[in-house]
């Protein structure tokens, strides 16, 4: 993998990246925007200060194009850092091709960044969690995305280290089960920080908890498909030029 493959193959993760974002947020515009205005008039109905403040931020911008930023923003940035790990993780994890490549990379990261993290410390509406421990359940949260991920590639190192004795396939379940009981240890002793108020609604909670979460699936499966798609046109692309060169070099030394 040179430089230029590298740089090549990071520009089209940010392509890709974009575009899933594009999908992700139709998807929360669709699905979370109505739930957080439900969470939002229950704030205002069960609020002790009637007396309001001054709206920095207008509703409508924020669910406009407030959303729109953040998260094609979040899309770029992610696309760039997982096009990365992809030029590492390409050849390294087994005998896939960029595309298959393309997808694991983005299945782990989807696992390893968002949804382990979100079995523990799931997204909240507003009106949901006490503001004073708002600092501590953020550290919390990063602190879960931080092990998930530590977690994911010692996996990924266990395993390739148990292959060459038990086999692909006994390795990977070996290293899977050992992953599932470090996450559950740290799920057990790691507070949960859950703090919903008396009267909110259990139906919008878990709505609006599911919309985060097919947002941020479809933004990771979106970039995986398109990404995967790009990165094989490019390196495969290369491959049979080089191929069909050399094959045209051969044909030309025979009928000389």
């Amino acid at each position: 993998m040179n430089s230029i493959s590298v740089r090549a193959l990071l520009v089209r993760g940010m392509l890709a990246g974009l575009a899933a974002g594009a999908l992700a947020l139709l998807t929360a515009y669709l699905l979370g925007e109505s739930r957080v205005d439900a969470a939002i008039a229950f704030e205002e109905a069960h609020s002790h200060d009637h007396g309001g403040g001054e709206e920095l931020v207008s509703r409508s911008l924020q669910s406009t194009a407030g959303l729109a930023t953040g998260i094609l923003v979040y899309g770029v940035a992610l696309g760039g850092i997982a096009a990365l790990v992809y030029c590492y993780a390409l050849g390294r994890v087994g005998r896939f091709g960029p595309r298959a490549t393309a997808v694991l990379v983005s299945l782990g990261a989807f696992v390893a960044v968002y949804l382990v993290p979100f079995l523990k410390y799931p997204a909240n509406p507003p009106a949901v969690g006490d503001p004073d421990t708002l600092d501590q359940r953020t550290a919390l949260f990063f602190l879960m995305i931080a092990l998930s991920v530590l977690l994911t590639v010692g996996t990924v190192i266990l395993g390739k280290r148990l292959a060459p004795r038990l086999g692909h396939w006994y390795a990977s379940v070996v290293a899977g089960a050992a992953f599932l009981v470090v996450v559950g240890i740290a799920f057990a002793f790691l507070p949960s920080g859950e703090n919903v108020p008396e009267g909110f609604p259990a139906v919008l909670l878990w709505q609006f908890r599911l919309a985060t979460l097919a947002v941020q699936f479809v933004l990771w499966a979106g970039f995986g498909l398109l990404f995967g798609h790009l990165a094989e046109r490019l390196l495969l692309g290369k491959a049979g030029d080089r191929q069909g060169d050399e094959t045209a070099a051969r044909t030309a030394t025979a009928a000389n």
